[in-house]
């Protein structure tokens, strides 16, 4: 069986194993800094498994020789938000975490595929790409699937429409800039700006730019953990499975859409390379400059990443 293992064994981590172990699909690691923790949730888990009838086997380590030979490696380690803070306030406290999590995973997973999930989000996984001299295809950001999801989301409790009939594309970096496509995303082939009034569809666009800090304020000790765990458990079912899948992810940009040098939300196609290719829509003067703008934001954070590491 394959092997993934999650670096940052807290709600994010954890429920990013429930939604693994039961899909049966790989042999799970939780790896964190605290003793005890990560072994007693994969206990925890694997106490679960005879429940559910899935034959997983999953283990909890504080050091990474138990990650030797990982297919995937998913980092999740990282202080999360805290209301009023932005992703970026988190940089100079996660990059160190994203580092070393990032070298030490490599040593004992030299070919493994990265996803990775700590804030700032495309700029951590910049970070992970550099320091661990990874080709571009082997680091992916979960961002796209999670923003893509809340949309879907709202879409859905402001529609009735089942989730199913509802595609929505969220591109751009993953912060207030994003940039939800209302044009392509759609309702069983009705773009969503044909179906829904102007008006409903900005709300519905403002309202997932701003989802992480909707559930931030709500919960007030702590950020989303149940459907960023269920994108990750997506891409490493896609990429695992060689499914060809496209999803919206963070990808090292080469070019496209005119953009180079950063990581920044694109539809990619998910196979057992990692990412097998980043896919270009045709975008209006609007689209093109609410994505230059967000490109603007991320490229500003990596600025200020390489002021703290020498990548």
């Amino acid at each position: 069986m394959a092997k993934v293992s999650i670096i940052g064994a807290g709600m994010t981590g954890s429920t990013a194993a429930h939604w693994l172990a039961e899909r049966e699909i790989a042999d799970l690691v939780l790896v964190d800094v605290v003793e005890g923790m990560p072994q007693g949730k994969a206990l925890d888990l694997a106490e679960a498994m005879p429940v559910i009838g899935k034959d997983v086997t999953i283990t909890g380590a504080n050091d990474y020789e138990a990650t030797a030979g990982s297919d995937i490696v998913v980092i999740t380690a990282g202080v999360a938000r805290k209301p009023g803070m932005s992703r970026e306030d988190l940089l100079s406290i996660n990059a160190k975490i994203v580092s070393a999590a990032t070298t030490e995973s490599l040593k004992y997973s030299p070919e493994a595929i990265f996803v990775i999930l700590t804030n700032p989000l495309d700029t951590m996984a910049y970070l992970t790409m550099k320091v661990g001299k990874l080709p571009a295809h082997r680091v992916i950001g979960q961002a796209g699937v999670l923003d893509s999801a809340r949309m879907r989301a709202f879409v859905a409790m402001e529609t009735g429409v089942s989730v199913e009939n509802i595609d929505c594309y969220v591109l751009g970096g993953h912060g207030d800039e994003m940039v939800p496509l209302t044009r392509h995303s759609n309702i069983a082939g009705v773009p969503l700006r044909d179906y829904l009034p102007a008006d409903r569809l900005e709300a519905i666009v403002n309202r997932t730019r701003k989802g992480g800090g909707e559930i931030v304020a709500l919960l007030k000790t702590g950020s989303a953990y149940y459907a960023p765990a269920a994108a990750i458990a997506q891409m490493v079912e896609a990429i695992l499975k060689d499914k060809k899948l496209i999803i919206p992810a963070a990808a090292y940009m080469q070019g496209e859409y005119g953009l180079r040098d950063i990581f920044f939300g694109a539809p990619v196609m998910l196979g057992r390379k990692g990412i097998e290719k980043i896919i270009e829509y045709s975008l209006d003067a609007d689209e093109k400059a609410a994505l230059e703008k967000s490109a603007v934001a991320v490229s500003e954070s990596i600025e200020a990443l390489k002021k703290l590491v020498t990548l």
